[in-house]
């Protein structure tokens, strides 16, 4: 493949899992790369086009970054992942993002990395078929994933110390459970935060943890859980219940494996209040924003009498 060609990423999905990583190893095999712009109401209407009704919105806003995409690049890059192996499966909308792309989009020219760790397609095999489909170089490949992959682990170090860091002020600490998908999102999540910085809370995300300690936390909250990202999440109460003052759970509607978690997570935690937003294409942030402060006075009270 010729390297003057760019590829376009969605900044959706496991973008904000992953950029570092996405990122770095184009950077480093010599391609160009683009980005697509921050989540819009134009994004979702043009996603909510392409969809099925069933979808969930964090979906929708996916297709419509590949809308926005699919005439400024040569190829877009849609990674599928099933498993990372036994007992850590993700949710059917990473694993079948490709084919719905690929159907939705058929003059998308998509290139693609496939996850499925328990048939022995680990992230490096992955990464590695990946790169010679832009190169037969392996030296090369293999030197941009280490490369890419040692990136992505500092940052996300540097991440995890300035978390722990908010962890000793004396602000009011919120745990925010959600997907990087929706509280990063420009649309979703960025006035959420918003409105909870104005009212000086200190926010703790919870997919920050380092992801071996949120396990072994989640397996001691539930240890049939099903999904790899909702472990993950998770498995931060059980690490930061006693270090914050209470959890906002942000999800996106219709998601199922959301629903399920955070119900359940809602029924067993008792001895910390907790508040869930769902959100639609069609919610107000005014509506929203009264939730917010509703939910800070309870537990400013809280605080307070506790003192």
């Amino acid at each position: 493949m010729k390297k003057n060609i760019t590829i376009g990423i969605p900044k959706a999905f496991l973008y904000y899992r992953h950029k570092i990583l996405w990122k770095s190893f184009f950077t480093n095999l010599g391609y160009n790369i683009i980005i697509s712009t921050d989540t819009n109401k134009e994004t979702i209407e043009i996603g909510k086009k392409y969809s099925i009704d069933e979808s969930c919105l964090a979906s929708k806003i996916y297709l419509g970054h590949v809308s926005y995409l699919k005439d400024k690049c040569d190829y877009i890059f849609i990674p599928r992942i099933s498993d990372y192996g036994k007992g850590e499966k993700v949710c059917m909308k990473f694993n079948g993002t490709y084919d719905i792309v690929k159907n939705t989009f058929p003059e998308v020219n998509i290139i693609d990395c496939n996850i499925e760790t328990t048939k022995k397609s680990n992230e490096f095999i992955a990464y590695a078929k990946l790169g010679l489909k832009l190169t037969k170089n392996i030296f090369k490949i293999v030197y941009s994933y280490i490369k890419a992959k040692s990136k992505e682990k500092k940052y996300q170090k540097q991440q995890m110390i300035k978390q722990q860091i908010k962890l000793n002020t004396k602000k009011l600490k919120v745990l925010i459970i959600s997907h990087p998908y929706n509280i990063y999102d420009k649309y979703i999540g960025e006035p959420i935060r918003k409105i909870l910085n104005n009212m000086n809370v200190e926010l703790i995300y919870a997919d920050l943890l380092d992801k071996k300690i949120a396990k072994k936390y989640a397996k001691e909250l539930s240890p049939t859980l099903y999904w790899i990202y909702s472990k993950e999440l998770i498995g931060a109460i059980g690490y930061y219940q006693n270090q914050v003052d209470g959890i906002i759970f942000l999800t996106t509607f219709p998601c199922g494996p959301d629903s399920l978690v955070n119900e359940l997570m809602i029924r067993k935690i008792k001895k910390i209040p907790i508040t869930n937003i769902l959100i639609d294409e069609s919610n107000a942030e005014a509506g929203i924003q009264t939730r917010l402060e509703s939910f800070i006075d309870i537990i400013k009270e809280r605080r307070n009498h506790n003192d």
